[in-house]
């Protein structure tokens, strides 16, 4: 017996120590430890404080094109640079129709048919919300949400009357209220795929992406602001805009469309492709100071910008594990971005959704 208990070893880790163990697991990973003691559970959000804080994830949806229209998701951990399959099936009432996400505005995912307009806003898009659909049939709207509020503008069909009509719809209240259109400016680009989007809490902001400029809209005294110009170089050709905190952050590309000098020569091949011009970019999924770009044309690679403290740019390429062996995706896809917490890992764990690690970019 005694020589059983001295072949027992426990090994206690505190402080610093546990907490930088910690730093180096990757975010989904964690969430078990925070059930193995009070001391852990402490030492988990402490290291994800002190020394590798969560980064935006870039949630990628693909859907097929043909029947039956099955849908799949993966994530991109930049805090562990990692890529990661989401185990997860769409409600039934997804497969009959479209995944949609408007260009830049990266909190929600949408289905919208004559019938219904299904919404998630959830990080994780793990909860959705099924009502009736805006009053003006769309095709290309630019959707986004301010508040407790889904704002649905643009983008409607030509049989429409107003090409630039704007409603929104109230989640609190669950109904929809039409106000004043876009600006007649905009009338020639009033779709998601030739502006860029953002909103906080209160406002949402507007941009053409190609001439800069800007409008805003507050749906609480529902009036249209602007024209802005917030290109401060004119040689811009191709500009995004997002919100960081209180922050408003614009991304613009400079020199001429078919070449760059500011992005790094060997991203700026990989984003053309086999192509010859760069005018074809998308921006598609923003989260604070987090950029990822894409080529429609050249899916198989991404483009993956964050700006830190003094405008210091740090770029990288991203691998989109969607792609075909041959770099095509065979799918619709569709970029969210969203703050992914250890609570919606959670969460995704309650529902029986599994996150599946694919390996490092």
């Amino acid at each position: 017996m005694a020589e059983e208990e001295q072949s027992k070893v426990t090994v206690t880790v505190h402080g610093d120590v546990l907490e930088t163990i910690f730093s180096h697991i990757p975010l989904h990973l964690l969430l078990p430890a925070c059930f193995v003691s009070k001391q852990w559970n402490a030492a988990v959000f402490s290291s994800l404080r002190r020394f590798n804080n969560p980064k935006p994830w870039l949630l990628l949806h693909t859907q097929s094109i043909r029947r039956p229209q099955t849908t799949a998701a993966f994530a991109y951990d930049p805090r562990s640079h990692l890529w990661l399959r989401i185990n997860r099936k769409l409600p039934h009432e997804h497969v009959s129709a479209a995944l949609r996400c408007s260009s830049s505005s990266a909190a929600i995912l949408y289905v919208l048919n004559p019938s219904e307009f299904s919404f998630s806003i959830d990080p994780l898009h793990l909860t959705w919300h099924h009502v009736n659909p805006p009053s003006v049939w769309r095709i290309d709207p630019i959707v986004a949400v301010v508040g407790h509020r889904i704002i649905v503008a643009g983008g409607a069909c030509e049989f429409e009357d107003d090409p630039l009509a704007v409603e929104f719809y109230d989640i609190s209240s669950r109904r929809w209220e039409r106000t004043e259109s876009m600006p007649a400016t905009l009338k020639d680009s009033a779709a998601s795929t030739w502006l860029s989007v953002t909103a906080n809490t209160q406002t949402i902001f507007i941009m053409e992406q190609r001439s800069g400029v800007t409008h805003s809209f507050n749906p609480d005294s529902k009036t249209w602001n602007g024209p802005y110009d917030l290109r401060p170089d004119p040689n811009i050709y191709f500009s995004a805009i997002a919100f960081h905190g209180y922050k408003l952050i614009m991304l613009g590309l400079l020199g001429d469309p078919d070449d760059t000098n500011e992005m790094p020569p060997e991203l700026v091949e990989k984003l053309k492709g086999e192509g010859i011009s760069f005018s074809s970019i998308r921006i598609s999924s923003i989260a604070g100071n987090f950029f990822y770009i894409h080529n429609p044309g050249e899916p198989g690679e991404l483009v993956a910008l964050e700006v830190g403290d003094g405008g210091r740019c740090q770029w990288g390429s991203l691998k989109n594990p969607a792609a075909s062996d041959r770099g095509r995706v065979a799918e619709r896809v569709v970029f969210t971005c969203s703050d992914v917490r250890l609570s919606d890992i959670g969460r995704a764990v309650a529902t029986g959704d599994e996150i599946v690690t694919l390996g490092k970019c």
